[in-house]
């Protein structure tokens, strides 16, 4: 049985003292997140150890084994339990469910047990119990923050009253007021001011006097030198040079008339000159040292103000230093006076908020005895088994699918490698050997399809599902290069038993049954298998043919027309080394003048390095892919080494493809058709 009551939680409770004052808990809360935080929280409580202990002390669940084995009323265990009020909390939690009512300030408290009057009990006193606990904490909170509030306020009082009498001992101490600071500050920035203007005026008559002191100096070589600003401001200057031009102008005018040096008249007024001369300079010198003592005296007194501009700056800074002291043990003051009106305030603000407080937490509807049970639900469990089934069948199909890493599609290799597909080859069984993995579809049955040489069915079948995948792999090799066709394929796989023999001679058939004079070249010199295939001796073929040239020998006619097929021929050594001699490639070159194709079988990529050598010899590379067994690392180290080597990949044929399974259905269902000849209606009879 389950019986419940319910809950309702208030965010905004109200306020018997006024929005202004604040309650020490804060049981209210504003934003839409605060409050989902708030009730959380408060689920969270009524299903805590707490609560749930303190209901079973109250009803004594701890010795009623009836709510320990969770018994109908009346039955009693058969081997009773001992258990303290925390174990007996732990099984009430077990059985307590919280639910919030969507879009409410509503919460339902549930609990189980086999005895309804039992679970209406217990639900009524756990909620009881919170909602006490609910008021209880907050007086609590309540008492911890006023006794907090009132030793803070002890001690800002003790702060507040030092910091009054440190700042009047400051005061005291400098013999300053608050009003005089800024006066004082004025009074030295005005006279900072006043020296800085006189010491800017004197240093440029300083640069004044300096200059006429410079030209001054200039003219005691040429008087024609002589400054008109000098002229200008000695009258005696300017009446001794005219004196001075007149004496030249007498001179010059002797001596134009022809008169020499030596005669008497040239030679008095060349004396004449030469005094007017000395007397100018000697004019000039005077003012000359006027002017320097009158720039030493500016230098002095520059050197004065100076001084004093300097010390008055020092005043000023120590003045600065006092101000930002003074203010700071006032702003100290303030800020502490402040601080305690605040929290004398919140003290008594306090003191009446636990006086008025309210219960923001009441029971809505309590438990009623409940009168129908709720476990087992049959028609659930059989649903709820059903749903599980069908979730772990679609995870099972999901988890194989995601640790299936092998190659299946073309979109596999298009996507994972950027390769083109070529086509995709059926399976192929062997006569004999049971039934192949492909089946055709053929009168509402399945059959197999199963062949004597599955490497030569394409000769055998030319009208089988398995010959049309090959002339089709034939015209996609064609149409990518129509103007110039690939001469020689090189056929080769990731690794071993992916069917590349196969799939070479498949390929080489369908060439040669267009009409084309094809070969077949069992490159692959560990394990070699296209003797086998046609049915003669390996002891002549490649290596043979390599060392002495003798084609006609090597390159043997099969029962397929326009093929011939060259053995690999006796195994040497190091395969490698022959494959990468000029032998060889003179080989080649011989065979591609000889046919029109040469389909060359190798090794797997990476198994060894025959197929990456051979593969810079190629027109085209062909590479090999069997579905759901080549994996796709496997693969994609394979291209890897491809192009290393600076192949390109011209596409890739998958091998061995079961068009029954889901995912060849649809878009890839081109070859797995009824589209059968005469040799398939035979099979038929």
């Amino acid at each position: 049985y389950q019986a419940e009551a319910t809950l309702k939680f208030d965010p905004n409770p109200p306020t018997p003292l006024g929005q202004d004052v604040e309650g020490v808990v804060d049981i209210g809360v504003g934003t839409y997140w605060n409050r989902q935080e708030y009730y959380q929280t408060q689920y969270q409580i009524i299903e805590s150890q707490r609560v749930a202990r303190e209901t079973v002390a109250r009803l004594a669940l701890h010795h009623d084994q009836g709510f320990l084995a969770n018994l109908p009323a009346g039955a009693e265990p058969a081997h009773p339990r001992k258990v303290d009020e925390d174990g007996a909390a732990l099984i009430l939690r077990a059985r307590l469910e919280v639910k919030p009512i969507k879009d409410s300030q509503l919460a339902i408290v549930r609990v189980t047990d086999a005895n309804p009057e039992r679970a209406a009990r217990i639900v009524n006193t756990l909620t009881d119990v919170y909602v006490e606990l609910n008021i209880s904490d907050a007086y609590e909170s309540t008492d911890r923050a006023i006794a907090d509030l009132s030793e803070q306020q002890e001690k800002l009082e003790r702060d507040l009253r030092a910091s009054e009498e440190k700042l009047h001992d400051f005061k005291e101490e400098h013999d300053i007021l608050s009003v005089a600071l800024d006066d004082k500050s004025s009074m030295l920035l005005s006279e900072m001011q006043a020296y800085n203007d006189a010491l800017a005026k004197v240093r440029a008559e300083i640069q004044e006097a300096a200059a006429r002191h410079s030209q001054l100096s200039k003219v005691s070589a040429d008087v024609s030198k002589l400054p008109a600003s000098e002229l200008l401001k000695s009258p005696v200057l300017q009446s001794l040079r005219l004196e001075y031009i007149a004496t030249i102008r007498e001179r010059d005018a002797i001596l134009a008339t022809g008169k020499g040096p030596e005669h008497p008249l040239a030679k008095a007024a060349i004396a004449r000159s030469e005094a007017a001369k000395a007397e100018l300079l000697e004019e000039v010198n005077n003012i000359k040292g006027a002017t320097a003592a009158e720039l030493r005296v500016l230098q002095s007194r520059a050197g004065g103000l100076a001084a004093l501009l300097e010390k008055t700056k020092k005043r000023a800074l120590e003045l600065n230093k006092l101000e930002i002291e003074y203010r700071r043990r006032d702003r100290e003051q303030h800020n502490l006076e402040k601080l305690y009106e605040l929290v004398l305030s919140r003290t008594k603000e306090s003191g009446l908020t636990r006086v008025m407080m309210l219960n923001n937490i009441s029971v809505v509807d309590r438990a009623r005895i409940p009168n129908a049970p709720i476990l087992p639900r049959v028609p659930v469990n059989i649903g709820v088994g059903l749903l599980l089934g069908l979730l772990l069948g679609a995870a099972a199909a999901i988890g194989r699918g995601t640790l299936d890493r092998t190659v299946k599609t073309p979109d596999d290799v298009e996507r994972e490698f950027g390769v083109t597909t070529l086509g995709l080859l059926p399976t192929i069984g062997k006569a004999g050997s049971g039934p192949s993995y492909y089946v055709k579809r053929r009168r509402g049955r399945k059959e197999p399809e199963t062949f004597s040489k599955p490497e030569l069915v394409v000769h055998e079948r030319p009208r089988s599902s398995v010959a049309e995948a090959a002339r089709a792999i034939r015209t996609n090799l064609t149409f990518m290069s129509p103007d110039d066709p690939f001469k020689t394929l090189l056929l080769t796989s990731a690794g071993p038993a992916e069917g590349k023999t196969t799939v070479a001679c498949c390929v080489a058939v369908a060439l040669a049954q267009a009409g084309q004079r094809v070969v077949i070249v069992d490159c692959d010199l560990r394990r070699a298998r296209v003797h086998r295939v046609f049915g003669f001796s390996s002891d002549v073929g490649v290596t043979t043919a390599a060392l002495d040239g003798d084609i006609e020998r090597a390159a043997r006619e099969t029962e397929v027309p326009n093929l011939h097929a060259i053995a690999a021929g006796p195994l040497p050594p190091n395969p490698a080394e022959l494959l990468q001699s000029t032998k060889f490639r003179t080989l080649l070159a011989e065979l591609e003048k000889k046919f029109d194709r040469v389909v060359i079988d190798s090794p797997p990529l990476v198994a060894v390095t025959d197929a990456a050598v051979l593969s810079t010899m190629a027109d085209a590379t062909l590479m090999v892919v069997r579905a759901h067994v080549t994996r796709k690392d496997v693969a994609r180290h394979a291209l890897s080494a491809l192009r290393k080597v600076g192949t390109p990949v011209t596409g890739c044929i998958i091998n061995a493809v079961d068009f029954d399974r889901h995912e060849y259905r649809g878009s890839y269902y081109y070859y797995h058709r009824d589209y059968y000849g005469d040799d398939d209606a035979g099979a038929r009879a």
